[in-house]
């Protein structure tokens, strides 16, 4: 998963486990719609070491038969999930989209990310746009790596998986 479209591979991956889905910008359209929709932002984006001088660890390459080292940072990511739907439809048109999203993001969550936490404000409704809306947010957890073969990162010695002394 490449990190500028981590908004658009939520969507994609919200749609395919049943919850419609749209990214919020540009604006897209929330009104003249029949039921709940999940508009996808991203919130807050940190980032930090994977492992001593950003080292992550070996994979095998079946492709080349060689080991590949990995080198990059984790980082976590907080998606706002705001849900939307018409007055007609109301408030348990909003409550089944969460417990859709929870039921989608509870199994895998986008390749690459990993849940750590699911939350969601009261439902309320916006009487300018005519629609209820309960905002939500999923903080996920993922790598940003580099892989390099082995000996083409350092000069002097070869980083492992695995220290011995």
């Amino acid at each position: 998963m490449e990190f500028d479209t981590l908004r658009e591979r939520m969507v994609q991956y919200l749609a395919e486990n049943g919850v419609e889905a749209l990214c919020a910008y540009p604006d897209a359209p929330r009104l003249g719609r029949s039921g709940a929709v999940a508009v996808v932002s991203l919130r807050a984006c940190q980032g930090g070491p994977g492992g001593f001088q950003d080292y992550l660890g070996e994979r095998y390459d079946q492709d080349s038969g060689t080991w590949q080292e990995l080198y990059g940072k984790r980082f976590t990511v907080t998606f706002g999930l705001d849900l939307y739907a018409p007055q007609k439809a109301g408030t348990a048109a909003i409550q089944a989209a969460f417990d859709r999203l929870a039921q989608a993001l509870r199994r895998e969550g986008p390749p690459g990310l990993k849940l750590l936490e699911l939350s969601c404000g009261e439902t309320e409704f916006d009487r300018e746009a005519g629609l209820f809306k309960r905002r939500a947010e999923a903080c996920c957890q993922g790598y940003l790596y580099a892989v390099a073969e082995e000996g083409g990162a350092f000069l002097d010695f070869i980083v492992r998986g695995a220290t011995q002394f």
